[in-house]
């Protein structure tokens, strides 16, 4: 019912950009928070930011001051805008939502029920 879909990933040189894109269907858009997380070779599946049905964001301390997290409701979008990039960020990025609309949107990935198939991202020289 719910279809979440990634986009956008790939590989950039230490200090690149990148803009990812999670394209929904099936669900109500307008009524749901949305969220990025990320996961990386040995380590837990990390939430990185999220989004109000407002358009209010929250970032994790890692990624504040070089992601921006937004939403288009219009074409049923989210996005991620990802600036001064660093090997550490490299990762499968995960789009999500919680069907619960929680507020404010939630830190942790176990508490959204929906999730993207991913998008690798590679930062490297």
């Amino acid at each position: 019912q719910v279809k979440l879909v990634e986009s956008g990933g790939g590989m950039v040189q230490p200090g690149g950009s990148l803009r990812l894109s999670c394209a929904a269907s099936g669900c109500s858009f307008n009524d749901n928070p949305m969220a990025w997380h990320r996961q990386a070779p040995g380590h837990q599946r990390e939430w990185v930011a999220s989004i109000t049905i407002r358009g209010a964001p929250d970032y994790a301390d890692s990624v504040k001051g070089r992601f921006t997290i937004s939403r288009d409701n219009a074409k049923n979008t989210v996005s991620l805008q990802m600036n001064s990039l660093k090997p550490e960020d490299t990762a499968v990025y995960y789009c999500a939502t919680d069907s619960g609309s929680a507020y404010p949107p939630p830190r942790r990935p176990n508490s959204y029920d929906y999730w993207g198939q991913g998008t690798q991202v590679t930062v490297s020289s």
